[in-house]
């Protein structure tokens, strides 16, 4: 580090962590799909030349956890050399990837006068890739990969800067929606602007000491990593809950951990979570990695760029043939429903440890593909993602945000473009109330999303998790309430969905999609009676609940508070020592 100038090495370090924003807005805003384009589920990293993770946007952690490990998976089919500039290789093999088939890797050699000292890296969930059901993410029905879709290992899709169009065309024919090609072209111009804006670091400080800063980083983070473990109490610490099911009338997944603090590393042991399910939900080991690592390093090293040197610094362990490490071949193309499950049960440990720097478990999301074979308003087949998006869990400290994604980092895609790309109808956007799970600090809020189908036939593929155990609350909070999907609520006909599933529809059916609240934190009765007051002139908390969780009294017209009445009521509701 003698020889790198400080202010060079934080240039140099923040030009690389601009080059993978930068990518990310160019893939964003060259997209095709509704996943990519507003839904943000694509992520974005930059490597050194031996396949080191130095830099990574602000994206999914189930991408970036596993890119990390991913491309020297993908590198030993095309080691150095067998690369040159303009080459782009992609992969969606669940075993080498993310976990299922839908998320496509690109990996893109960035070199600077004849000589390799990167790579520009980036992974998008695409909408279709074919297989059993539109959306590629089917839990019941299918027991292995190749029931799911196309797959694709490391494979060159650009040489020299053109596209491979014998492969494109392969892609084409087993994919239902032809926005895939238009995101894939999009990753390729993501990746190019990472090389460029590489290759310009290296004209500026030279290839030398541009790699030299790449190696200071990864010592750095790693050193931070190993001082923030230093500062944790040694020992082991276990927690678990459970998956609902992996469709209907099968039984939970159990998922166990016992995470240890050592010097130096974290270690996340699963021995005890349940076998693989002859279902598409199987969590791969990459899946479960990248969920363990975003997990330990909210509450480690939240404020820093994350990196190799970090994730070295953590070991991922689970038994081969388990539901959280599966075989291959396993099914596994609806395995996002396991991300809220991974990175709670990881949480749950660590508020043995560090109670005052994790959440109560979040709402989770609803995430059903509805689809069909003609639109009436372009005449072509159409799939409608259809993501609702619940709540965060509170904080020691503050409560859970509404309608925001956690730990996915995704987001609620707006209802006008989801209606423009497919014969739907939003009828509902909104929060329930008396969802969040009560709390000194209460839960995020669940979402309701009603969606009426407007083409005469379709289908939805339902997919999501909550429905029977609801998302714990810590320290005295209670849990959320339980997610719901229920077709044509309040009239003739009404029925609950399972979570996961396909079932038909009719013109004029409606979808109403409610998640999970999220858990609170804390003896609700310790809750601040001015924030109760606030939740019920908003109409989060009803009268009733302001009484009988939090024991807060309004006057009459609800308007402020019965500060005698509830002095009486919560005094009545401590326990005497």
């Amino acid at each position: 580090m003698s020889t790198i100038d400080p202010v060079t090495f934080s240039v140099v370090w923040g030009g690389l962590l601009s080059t993978a924003a930068e990518m990310g807005s160019t893939l964003l805003r060259t997209a095709y799909s509704m996943t990519v384009r507003e839904g943000s589920d694509f992520s974005t990293g930059v490597f050194d030349a031996e396949g080191d993770m130095i830099a990574q946007g602000d994206y999914s952690p189930g991408h970036l956890g596993s890119m990390a490990f991913t491309v020297r998976r993908m590198l030993d089919y095309y080691p150095e050399g067998s690369l040159g500039p303009g080459d782009a290789v992609i992969c969606n093999d669940p075993t080498i990837g993310s976990g299922h088939l839908p998320d496509i890797f690109m990996v893109t050699p960035v070199f600077h006068d004849g000589a390799l000292i990167g790579y520009a890296v980036n992974i998008a969930h695409h909408i279709d890739v074919g297989g059993s059901a539109p959306g590629s993410e089917e839990v019941v029905g299918v027991s292995e990969t190749c029931q799911e879709g196309i797959k694709l290992m490391p494979v060159l899709l650009y040489k020299a800067g053109e596209p491979i169009k014998e492969i494109l065309r392969i892609i084409e024919g087993n994919v239902r929606i032809k926005d895939v090609l238009g995101d894939l072209h999009a990753q390729y111009a993501a990746n190019m602007t990472g090389v460029a804006r590489m290759q310009a670091l290296a004209r500026q400080y030279g290839p030398e000491q541009l790699a030299a800063c790449m190696r200071e980083i990864v010592a750095r983070s790693r050193g931070a990593m190993v001082e923030a473990i230093a500062e944790l109490p040694k020992g082991t610490y276990r927690f678990e809950d459970v998956l609902d099911d992996v469709g209907p009338d099968t039984e939970p997944v159990p998922f166990k951990l016992a995470l240890t603090v050592e010097d130096g590393r974290i270690i996340c042991d699963w021995e005890g979570t349940g076998p693989q399910r002859p279902a598409g939900i199987n969590a791969y080991m990459q899946y479960t990695r990248s969920y363990c690592i975003a997990a330990i390093k909210a509450v480690t090293l939240p404020r820093s760029p994350q990196n190799f040197g970090i994730i070295s610094c953590i070991e991922i362990r689970a038994p081969k043939g388990s539901y959280v490490n599966p075989n291959p071949g396993a099914a596994s193309g609806a395995r996002a429903v396991n991300a809220n499950r991974i990175y709670e049960v990881v949480m749950g440990a660590l508020a043995q440890i560090v109670p005052d720097r994790v959440i109560a478990a979040s709402s989770g999301f609803c995430n059903p593909k509805v689809s069909g074979t003609l639109s009436p308003h372009t005449g072509k087949p159409f799939l409608a993602w259809m993501t609702a998006i619940g709540g965060v869990g509170a904080h020691r400290h503050r409560d859970g945000q509404e309608a925001t994604t956690s730990p996915t980092n995704g987001t609620n895609t707006p209802v006008e473009v989801q209606e423009m790309n497919a014969p739907v109808f939003v009828e509902r956007m909104e929060l329930i109330p008396d969802t969040a799970g009560a709390g000194q600090f209460r839960g995020g809020m669940a979402v309701r999303k009603d969606v009426r189908l407007l083409a005469d036939v379709g289908l939805v593929t339902n997919l999501g998790d909550r429905y029977v155990n609801a998302p714990y609350g810590l320290e005295g909070g209670l849990p959320g309430s339980r997610a719901a999907t229920i077709l044509n609520p309040g009239q003739p006909g009404e029925r609950s969905l399972h979570s996961k599933g396909t079932y038909p529809l009719r013109k004029g059916d409606v979808l109403s999609m409610r998640t999970a609240g999220a858990g609170g934190f804390g003896d609700p009765a310790k809750r601040d009676p001015k924030a109760v007051l606030r939740d019920v002139r908003q109409g989060l908390v009803s009268v009733r609940a302001a009484r009988n969780t939090y024991k807060i009294v309004l006057s009459e017209d609800s308007a402020d508070i019965d500060s005698s009445e509830t002095f009486k009521v919560r005094s009545a509701s401590l326990v005497p020592l």
